[in-house]
């Protein structure tokens, strides 16, 4: 694991060799054991390492035989040993163990086609001189992230926002669209980034930039196809098959040289992975590693303690490292925003980072259960959008003089009560499309509110359509019905915007390499061809999964209520972090330029005397105030 930066030069230049160290600098916590460069006339590449396969010989940049193609990686290439020995039939030489050099050699075999070929999580960068091209690629799913900015000079890349703004051509305008969709989503989606000319890499995509021509071209490799479902296989003969996909994703990801633990938080996917992974160490002890918090509600050690005895009856080598940590921390916040470089509000990013540091103590890589939910129907809002499709045969005038009518009965209580969370429940059954009602499922900051909050000072904010982020990629979607289509769609925009871009910066940020056995290609292509009753049935969800591990993970696990690694927002915001949160909102740029400063302290005020919960959208103001004091962007 590592990260990579670089510039590419339109017109032939002196190497900006301050600017290209400065930027490699800036990400040094993702890569403490090495640095590297490479520089020409037109290209620069930077490169920090975590050093986890071939610990010696793995320095990056790495070049071909003939020195004239050399790639920089971000990630790890999971089937690097097989590719290895297929190139090594025909003739090409390697001059070290590491995953990387498959990719030059790769390239020399079949230019730029060769990518689909590639199984792992990975951002690179690869420089052909004769050609004069560059091409740059991300993996399917998005593990690995990829920014980057042209202007009519350069295209400027890297690993995080923090090593682009060390560049002095990096825009500073923000975008307010952006700022809008994080508002609703709490986070960017798609390519967009928070400001106006800077770019993220799609997942599944290259970009390729031609020197001579000073152009650049995108093309999409990959993306899950749930048009053809695998019929021919029965329930119980598709779970045999996922059992099998899994497992051998597991043992790719145990390939390390250096020490290699799992989390373990007692739920379905993380005690399948520590199972498993317990499994193929072939007798070497399972690292596990729990953390919990004081708060009982929020607090599964003890469910993850019955894993490992569990486990441990069974004759296998466990060790379990537990610790109970306080999330409350506001200058870890501060640390984290920091780190995303722009707004980013998922609040389960601090114990996630908890969790990071602690195992970090100890491993260098964490297998980790991520994916399961997207891939194979575990959220609650899937059965949602069921019932939607089957009221939505009803007339629309009619689902919203009675639901509407329900919703208004209930009190407005905020987004995480009861009441609040049936209100949108009934708002759902009200709505027109599919794609409008899954995003006022999701929205935390409704456009009424964007309305009140913003329409004096920033009104672009509230006057820009959220949902049309939801509406344009409904169009490319191939799932049966709604609620396939909502899961499709959570693979396109909450998997990659939220879920893995929280795993990735928490984990860099203590420099530990993650890895998710279940966002293999070879596990999300079966995914996508399975019936959809395979995943949810009958209220049951994750029903798949359970049937394909029931022998190795405890029932009880199964038939335990689904825990989101939580944090009691709304109790912190009244008392831990009140003055500081307090603050932070009423005495920065959100007030002095966007925010109605009124409107805002009304909402403050509900919050703080139990009217109304307004911790989502409070938070995601704190994180968007903490980044606007940091970035020093242009409104």
């Amino acid at each position: 694991m590592c990260a990579i930066t670089g510039i590419i030069n339109f017109e032939p230049a002196v190497p900006d060799e301050k600017t290209i160290r400065e930027m490699t600098e800036a990400v040094i916590h993702r890569g403490p054991d090495d640095s590297g460069f490479f520089a020409d006339e037109s290209v620069q590449f930077g490169h920090r390492r975590l050093a986890v396969i071939d610990v010696d010989g793995g320095k990056q940049p790495m070049f071909n035989e003939s020195g004239d193609v050399v790639v920089i990686l971000n990630g790890e290439i999971y089937n690097y040993r097989e590719l290895r020995i297929e190139l090594e039939s025909k003739g090409h030489l390697f001059s070290s163990e590491s995953d990387t050099e498959v990719i030059v050699h790769l390239y020399e075999e079949m230019g730029r086609q060769f990518v689909p070929l590639l199984n792992g999580m990975f951002a690179f960068a690869l420089y052909d001189m004769r050609k004069r091209v560059v091409l740059l690629g991300r993996d399917r799913l998005g593990q690995k992230p990829l920014f980057y900015f042209r202007n009519s000079r350069n295209l400027v890349f890297a690993s995080e926002l923090a090593a682009l703004k060390r560049h002095p051509d990096m825009p500073q305008e923000l975008d307010i669209n952006a700022v809008s969709d994080y508002l609703s989503l709490q986070y960017i989606p798609g390519a967009s980034t928070v400001y106006r000319n800077v770019r993220r890499l799609a997942p599944g995509c290259t970009l390729e930039c031609h020197l001579d021509e000073k152009t650049e071209t995108q093309r999409s490799y990959w993306h899950a196809v749930y048009t053809f479902k695998s019929t021919e296989l029965s329930f119980e003969d598709a779970a045999a098959e996922l059992r099998r996909r899994v497992e051998n994703a597991v043992e790719r990801r145990l390939v390390s040289d250096v020490p290699l633990g799992v989390f373990l938080s007692g739920g379905v996917d993380s005690s399948i992975i520590t199972s498993l992974t317990a499994r193929k160490l072939g007798g070497l002890p399972c690292k596990a590693f729990s953390i919990g918090f004081a708060e009982r509600k929020y607090d599964e050690r003890a469910q993850a303690r019955r894993i490992v005895s569990w486990l441990s009856e069974r004759n296998l080598n466990m060790e379990h490292y537990e610790k109970q940590v306080d999330p409350c921390d506001f200058e870890l916040l501060r640390k984290l925003c920091s780190h995303f470089g722009e707004p980013y509000a998922d609040a389960s990013m601090l114990p996630t980072s908890l969790l990071c540091k602690f195992a970090r103590e100890r491993v260098t890589v964490a297998l980790s259960g991520d994916g399961a939910d997207e891939l194979f129907g575990g959220y609650e809002r899937y059965r949602a959008m069921r019932l939607f499709s089957t009221v939505s045969m009803a007339p629309v005038k009619l689902r919203q003089f009675v639901f509407g009518t329900m919703q208004r009965l209930l009190p407005d209580s905020g987004e995480r009560t009861f009441f609040g969370r049936t209100r949108r429940f009934f708002k759902l059954l009200g709505n027109t499309t599919p794609d409008r009602a899954y995003f006022d499922l999701l929205d935390r900051a409704p456009r009424d509110v964007k309305r009140r909050l913003f329409k004096a000072k920033a009104p672009e904010i509230y006057r820009h359509d959220s949902s049309e982020v939801f509406r344009r990629a409904f169009r490319t979607l191939s799932g049966e019905n709604e609620h396939e289509l909502c899961s499709e769609l959570d693979i396109m925009t909450y998997l990659p915007g939220d879920i893995l871009p929280k795993v990735d910066i928490t984990s860099m940020a203590s420099a530990l390499e993650v890895r998710s056995p279940f966002l293999d290609r070879e596990v999300a292509e079966f995914a996508a061809r399975l019936p959809w009753e395979y995943k949810q049935y009958k209220g049951e969800r994750k029903r798949i999964l359970k049937e394909a591990f029931k022998d190795i993970v405890p029932q009880e696990v199964f038939e335990r209520p689904k825990r989101g690694f939580g944090v009691p927002l709304a109790a912190w915001l009244r008392t831990s972090w009140k003055e500081q949160a307090y603050e932070t909102l009423f005495n920065g740029k959100l007030v002095s330029t966007c925010a109605d400063e009124g409107v805002l302290m009304q909402i403050w005020k509900q919050h703080q005397n139990k009217i109304h919960d307004w911790s989502y959208l409070l938070w995601s103001l704190l994180v968007l105030e903490l980044f606007l004091s940091q970035s020093g962007g242009k409104e």
